[in-house]
């Protein structure tokens, strides 16, 4: 078989009559989900974050901030003014999805352009695949305290490969993520309007194991610790940018989700169904999942004598300090749920994100699915272990790159909000003869804003990581998300102000003629009915919603 036959056999699905740039600007998955896609109900979008949330990082968020001088309920104060910020954001950017039925990819072509787009798409493709490969090890740890709980004698595999203990990976560990990798390759398989059915899953067996684990310390402690009782240790000044940057930190880990809210958007049966599920579910889910990580922190230094922050560490000290048949059974079950935890956290927020992004960089050979296979092939080829036993710098590194995402996620929202006045024309996101086409199919407004967003916290970022920079530019950095959106936002609405784009009408973002059914329909028109008083009306009163954040 030649080459050329083969390429044509691994073509993905596009529709049919498209020829030159418009193959590089769409497939199936690219174009506006059809109809019988859009399944996601308002109770979907409250399970997802349900879901979400209960995860090994939320466990161990507010526990550390307790450690670094802060008392509890401060630290859950931060939490919940931190995420309840980021919902405002991830609500504003996924509106637009949701209302027009397009996913992240297709969405980043309105402001930067129908090629610019592609920068900023493989920004976030890029950061979904080094996540994909650190959560799947996570996961991979939790698989291992299963083997752990059935076989004991496990926990002698720790011989670590090639002989090197720099290299932070042992037989037990390897093992635990290969079977991981494996789990995971399953659900990559099913399309993103039914993979719903896993958060949903893993809402009902996550919250049993995080309940389990904290009632199990709680009881194995006679109490919750001293934790709950101590006072802060900082004050003043230290006390309020302590607070800020846990607060941001809470932000920061939200910000990948928040940049490209529009792919579960685009799924959502109404545009309603994006806008208090998620104002209510987010906050909500990830301050009752961090509070159980600070008791659940407390309470081990009671019983181990030290404070044990992980949840992970914490089974694996049950299961060798208190060996029985009953620890051996919970512990057993505690990390089931938990791997159910990962596994639809990393599919989730990784290798979903990263299969839309990719399939708009190579849309005639990537699908959505190609994609998540491709993203998971990458985080074990990243060997996660490496990069998490080789610098203490790793975290910062990757939470520094939420200054990226924040300067995207601001030249997309003033762009939708203020400058397109709540107004995307989908026709013009699929061709290069468009309003969307700009200059050479790049948007240089949106380039120089988003520039500027990452201008304005370079240094600090560079302080992060162990370079001696200015107090202000520290403090800058702190703020990192705010800064970097804000400056992109002001920055592009000014040469918007300056350099002003054409204006759209109402009509023609109305009328959409792509896809593979029409938009509103099967009549082949494309149009909104006119006629339809009550799916106008719908729409605008979550439009209202959203103008009223």
């Amino acid at each position: 078989m030649a080459f050329g036959d083969i390429l044509q056999k691994i073509r993905a699905p596009v529709p049919e009559g498209l020829t030159g740039m418009e193959l590089f600007l769409q497939n199936d998955d690219l174009l506006p989900v059809p109809e019988e896609e859009r399944l996601w109900k308002r109770w979907n979008y409250y399970t997802f974050w349900l879901a979400d949330s209960f995860n090994i990082n939320t466990f161990q968020i507010a526990s550390s901030m307790v450690t670094l001088g802060m008392t509890w309920w401060q630290a859950w104060l931060a939490v919940w003014v931190g995420y309840g910020i980021a919902a405002c954001f991830l609500v504003l950017n996924a509106y637009p999805g949701a209302k027009y039925h397009i996913i992240f990819p297709a969405y980043c072509r309105a402001s930067f352009g129908n090629l610019g787009a592609l920068w900023p798409v493989f920004n976030r493709a890029a950061m979904a695949c080094i996540w994909y490969g650190v959560q799947a090890w996570i996961g991979g740890q939790c698989v291992f305290v299963l083997i752990q709980a059935i076989w004991p004698q496990a926990i002698n595999m720790t011989t670590h490969i090639l002989g090197n203990p720099k290299n932070g990976l042992d037989v037990g560990h390897l093992v635990g993520f290969l079977i991981f990798s494996l789990i995971s390759l399953i659900p990559i398989y099913f399309p993103l309007h039914t993979i719903r059915h896993l958060f949903t899953l893993k809402a009902v067996l996550a919250p049993i194991g995080g309940i389990s684990l904290l009632a199990w310390v709680l009881s194995k402690a006679g109490g919750a610790g001293p934790i709950i009782h101590a006072k802060a240790t900082i004050h003043g000044s230290e006390l309020g940018w302590g607070f800020i940057i846990n607060l941001m930190s809470c932000i920061s880990n939200m910000a990948t989700l928040i940049t490209n809210a529009t792919d579960f958007a685009s799924r959502a049966s109404h545009p309603r169904n994006v806008i208090i599920p998620q104002l209510v579910a987010l906050p909500f889910t990830f301050a009752i999942v961090s509070l159980f990580g600070i008791l659940i922190g407390s309470s081990t230094t009671l019983i181990f004598g030290e404070f044990v922050w992980s949840p992970l560490s914490i089974l694996e000290r049950m299961i060798t300090d208190f060996p029985s048949h009953k620890t051996r059974a919970g512990a057993a079950i505690i990390s089931i749920c938990f791997i159910v935890a990962q596994l639809g956290t990393n599919i989730a927020a990784n290798s979903i994100s990263a299969g839309c992004d990719l399939t708009s960089l190579f849309p005639a050979y990537i699908t959505i699915r190609r994609g998540g296979y491709i993203c998971a092939l990458v985080g074990i080829v990243m060997q996660p272990w490496i990069l998490e036993s080789s610098s203490s710098k790793f975290e910062s590194y990757l939470s520094g790159y939420s200054v990226f995402l924040s300067s995207i996620a601001g030249v997309l929202m003033s762009h939708y909000y203020v400058v397109a006045k709540r107004r995307i024309k989908v026709d013009d996101l699929y061709t290069m003869d468009g309003v969307y086409r700009y200059w050479n199919g790049i948007n240089p407004r949106a380039y120089a804003a988003y520039i500027a967003g990452i201008a304005i916290n370079v240094t600090g970022f560079a302080g992060a990581v162990g370079t001696p920079v200015p107090l202000a530019a520290t403090r800058i950095y702190e703020l990192s998300f705010f800064t970097g959106f804000l400056v992109a936002s002001i920055v592009y609405i000014g040469l918007n102000k300056v350099f002003p784009v054409r204006e759209l009408t109402e009509e023609e973002c109305d009328t959409v003629t792509v896809g593979r059914k029409a938009w509103f329909g099967e009549t082949g028109s494309g149009e909104h009915a006119s006629g339809e008083d009550e799916e106008k009306k719908s729409y605008e009163g979550a439009k209202a919603n959203v103008v009223s954040l």
